[in-house]
């Protein structure tokens, strides 16, 4: 049985449908990416995940639990974390208030977890009293992503991780996720990076229009030869 399971699902925003009957499907401790060309859904079905969309048909199921109906705090507590591209620190808060925030849902603040984020970025133990908006956006995106990691969940959203990173910070922010992979936590990622985030994942979905395209092995998808010409450039 999947831990994540898009079943047929359509939604959008208000009435406005963006996602036709898309399937998709995360392994427990799998690193999966979904690509396609702008606007064709990908951050839908991120954000559907996690509640923040109009549900219109299908079901999203997690670890054998129907949650396509919850909120997004219910959400969290099943054991998914959700890093957004935008918008994803707060920014008036410190560093180590902006993690604390990411375990509010406990009675205190778990020091074991604290110190796994500060060993995956260290950058955060040491800028843990600066306000997060002073910071650059790879520290940036380094804490949104360590504060999500603050439950431990057992699958992790990343929207568009290397998303406005200087070109020489991009191949950093790949490591790091493969790193949190590896210590067991499942990836579902929309990438903008098709051909690294390809080189990397165990498998890769493509969307056009709201609809699945492609889904195979990410090297299988790599190296496709109309998949290249159509997605990746040639």
């Amino acid at each position: 049985m999947a831990l994540l399971s898009v079943e047929e699902l359509d939604a959008g925003y208000g009435d406005l449908q963006i996602l036709e009957s898309v399937d998709m499907a995360v392994d427990d401790g799998e690193y999966v990416a979904i690509l396609g060309p702008n606007g064709a859904g990908k951050s839908t079905v991120m954000k559907s995940v996690f509640g923040l969309t109009t549900h219109m048909g299908g079901s999203v199921l997690f670890d054998g639990q129907e949650i396509t109906n919850l909120r997004p705090d219910q959400i969290i507590e099943t054991g998914i974390g959700y890093v957004p591209q935008n918008d994803n620190v707060f920014s008036s808060l410190t560093v180590m208030e902006n993690l604390e925030m990411g375990a509010y849902i406990l009675d205190e603040v778990p020091q074991d977890r604290l110190e796994h984020v500060f060993d995956r970025f260290p950058i955060l133990e040491e800028r843990q009293d600066q306000k997060a908006g002073t910071m650059s956006g790879g520290q940036q995106q380094m804490l949104a992503m360590g504060r999500a990691l603050m439950l431990d969940p057992d699958l992790l959203l990343l929207d568009e991780p290397s998303a406005g990173l200087a070109p020489d910070l991009v191949d950093d922010m790949f490591d790091r996720v493969d790193a949190i992979n590896e210590d067991g936590t499942a990836i579902l990622m929309v990438e903008q990076n098709a051909k690294e985030a390809l080189k990397r994942c165990d498998r890769g979905y493509i969307l056009v229009q709201g609809q699945n395209r492609y889904e195979d092995e990410g090297t299988v998808l790599l190296n496709d030869e109309q998949v290249r010409k159509d997605f990746l450039g040639g």
